[in-house]
């Protein structure tokens, strides 16, 4: 499965050292991921891989009860290389791994 989307860039206010930044993929897609017959794996967890502008990488995105909706961890080698700022839109696709 392929999903593009735009979100904005957040912090997760629990830790403020600079190393928590997530883009929330929004319901409809969430949704989406919630149907996938896909193997159980630690926290729910979906491995995806993501293209956000010029760079690519696999990580895995995580359920979230506060957001409820999944949430994509955004890399800070990737938050520099594409000059990603917090809450400005993020230009996202993910494909899943497993599937």
């Amino acid at each position: 499965m392929q999903l593009s989307f735009s979100a904005p860039l957040w912090q997760w206010q629990a830790r403020q050292d600079d190393a928590w930044w997530f883009v929330t993929v929004p319901p409809d897609e969430s949704d989406l991921m919630d149907d996938l017959p896909l193997p159980p794996r630690g926290f729910g967890s979906i491995r995806v891989r993501v293209t956000v502008g010029a760079t690519t990488w696999q990580t895995s995105v995580f359920p979230s009860k506060e957001q409820q909706c999944y949430v994509l961890p955004m890399k800070r080698s990737v938050r520099r290389a594409e000059g990603l700022e917090p809450g400005a839109p993020v230009r996202v696709t993910l494909e899943t791994v497993d599937v």
